[in-house]
């Protein structure tokens, strides 16, 4: 299992940038898939970004492709998510997660198995 937390949310303005950080400890940091997920009330969590264990692989929602960038520090054993012209729409919680059930990127929210508590990121129009 392996711990999550994310940090780095808050309150911007429409066209703003924010950028989350998510700290992972336990089991073997660089050795997993990792991802950002968002929710808002009432819907499902909705994959947002992920990225294999070298980086060198990263794979986006149509959403936010463009204006999010992933990337993971494997020696601070962090995973970073820079989001850049913010909308309205990109209000949600964020989590950070990661899975040992898959060795590429996948978007279903059941193939990751351990998930942080949340950060929440709202954008003013």
């Amino acid at each position: 299992q392996v711990q999550l937390v994310e940090s780095g949310g808050g309150l911007v303005q429409a066209g703003g940038s924010l950028r989350l950080s998510c700290a992972a400890s336990g089991r073997t940091f660089s050795t997993v898939i990792m991802a950002w997920f968002r929710q808002t009330p009432g819907k499902e969590r909705e994959f947002v970004a992920g990225i294999n264990w070298s980086g060198g692989n990263t794979y986006y929602a149509d959403s936010v492709k463009g204006r999010f960038a992933i990337s993971r520090d494997n020696a601070k054993n962090t995973l970073y998510l820079q989001m850049n012209s913010l909308k309205p729409e990109d209000a949600a919680v964020y989590y950070c997660s990661t899975s040992s059930r898959s060795n590429r990127v996948v978007t279903y929210s059941y193939m990751y198995d351990s998930w942080g508590q949340g950060t929440q990121v709202t954008v003013s129009s």
